[in-house]
């Protein structure tokens, strides 16, 4: 799953550089233009993008590991 999600951010950058919406005047619902509504659609992507790194790439170990050094230390950081 952490190389799908690679790729996902991948795919992100390659299509976040958008050269077909720059002269394009169209709106959609009557006032958003295209491209604006395009990007939007790439912030709501990155966002869900973000969601299953943190759900399915997330290293379990680092929290544990940060919590176990601490309890050691005798609570200092």
């Amino acid at each position: 799953m952490k190389y799908a999600i690679w790729g996902l951010v991948l795919l992100l950058i390659i299509i976040h550089q958008d050269l077909w919406f720059w002269d394009n005047s169209t709106l959609i619902f009557g006032f958003m233009p295209i491209g604006l509504l395009y990007h939007a659609g790439i912030s709501v992507a990155a966002s869900l993008t973000w969601l299953l790194a943190t759900i399915y790439a997330w290293p379990v170990d680092v929290a544990q590991t940060g919590a176990v050094s601490s309890e050691n230390n005798g609570g200092e950081a």
